[in-house]
């Protein structure tokens, strides 16, 4: 199953767009560079979804108490919510749901606001990584009520960015807009110096989603200097990822490279491997679009070696996927043709039929039509 997550600050979503197409680098079409498909929710750590009949949390959260449940005490509730915690971390965002459950129960009838408040972040992460992205929505807009009963503005900030990376995901474009803008709002008011860099930085996407790049390279750039104060290396990285993203769909190479390189260099030092290859796959692109395919193919490498340590599969198809590309591009259609098929063949492995029609088809037009 493949992972989506809440970034972790203060639990935060910081939307990290696709750098692909259907598992595809956009070689030679940087005009209409992808900026948004999905990977994350969110430290980075972005999900099959699974059927399921739940109860709303509001049925859930006021059903009758009995005698016994009258008398849990808080310390089973903050235990509960602790398990909770570890199922989740452990690949378990089903159980954990079950055990955040029982534990909002005890929380409402304690009437502690902060700990639901909690609660309803653990139950917004695991809603949202098995894919019932509305339950989700449903807790992150009960944790900010929380929040803004208690005039937890750090909260309130946080909360906001995760709805709007939610809003976002959902296409819901304008609806994210300004639900960042009140906490970049909130963040300034009360000096938040890391939730005005991550509220700039969504905003920024939000706004390179509308189309207009130039904005958006200006809003992460003024991200990066709150992101720099806080020294949150992991949230620069993400925001330079993004800035890249600008810059290359508003055909701006140099700082496409400059940008992209200081983010694979720092995400290399970190060991975010999943940065590391999204600054890859925009590298690959604009050194392609410039006609530095030395380079190109030198980043490819590094990228199918990533890969192969991990020992990722999927991450390896991609890697064949974009050496495919290459070379196609380049006119050596053999070479291609063998790239096309070992992806095609770990589509197969992957069980991933849609990836290996779009792979199938590539080919075959290939071979039609010969550039």
């Amino acid at each position: 199953m493949t992972q989506r997550h809440l970034l972790l600050e203060q639990t935060v979503l910081d939307f990290v767009p696709k750098t692909r197409r259907n598992g595809l680098l956009a070689l030679g079409q940087v005009k209409k560079f992808p900026f948004f498909c999905f990977y994350l929710l969110i430290v980075t750590s972005v999900l099959h979804p699974l059927a399921a009949n739940a109860v709303d949390i509001t049925e859930q959260l006021h059903r009758p108490l009995n005698s016994s449940f009258g008398r849990q005490s808080r310390d089973e509730a903050d235990a509960l919510l602790r398990v909770g915690e570890q199922q989740y971390a452990s690949g378990y965002p089903d159980k954990a749901i079950d055990s955040g459950l029982q534990a909002l129960d005890i929380y409402h009838w304690l009437s502690d606001y902060k700990a639901q408040g909690l609660t309803y972040d653990l139950l917004a992460r695991a809603y949202i990584q098995l894919g019932r992205d509305k339950e989700g929505e449903n807790a992150l807009r009960r944790r900010l009520a929380i929040a803004r009963d208690t005039q937890d503005f750090q909260a309130q900030i946080f909360a906001l960015n995760n709805l709007a990376t939610l809003l976002l995901q959902a296409g819901e474009t304008v609806a994210a807009g300004n639900t960042v803008q009140e906490a970049i709002t909130i963040a300034h008011n009360v000096k938040n110096i890391a939730g005005e860099g991550l509220s700039l930085s969504n905003f920024g996407l939000v706004t390179a989603r509308l189309g207009d790049y130039n904005k958006a390279i200006k809003l992460y750039e003024k991200a990066l200097t709150f992101r720099r104060q806080t020294r949150d290396t992991q949230g620069e990285i993400n925001t330079l990822n993004n800035l890249g993203d600008a810059y290359l769909a508003a055909g701006n190479y140099p700082d496409t490279i400059g940008t992209y390189g200081a983010a694979m260099g720092m995400a290399k030092i970190l060991g975010d491997r999943t940065n590391q290859l999204r600054s890859i796959d925009g590298l690959v692109t604009a050194h392609s679009a410039v006609g530095r395919y030395e380079r190109a193919f030198e980043l490819l490498q590094q990228r199918l070696i990533i890969s192969q340590e991990l020992q990722n599969q999927q991450e390896e198809l991609n890697s064949f996927a974009s050496y495919a590309q290459l070379y196609e591009q380049l006119g050596n259609y053999p070479t291609a043709r063998n790239f096309y098929e070992r992806a095609i063949i770990l589509s197969q492995t992957l069980e991933d039929s849609k990836q290996e029609i779009l792979l199938r088809d590539r080919l075959t037009q290939m071979l039609k039509n010969p550039k």
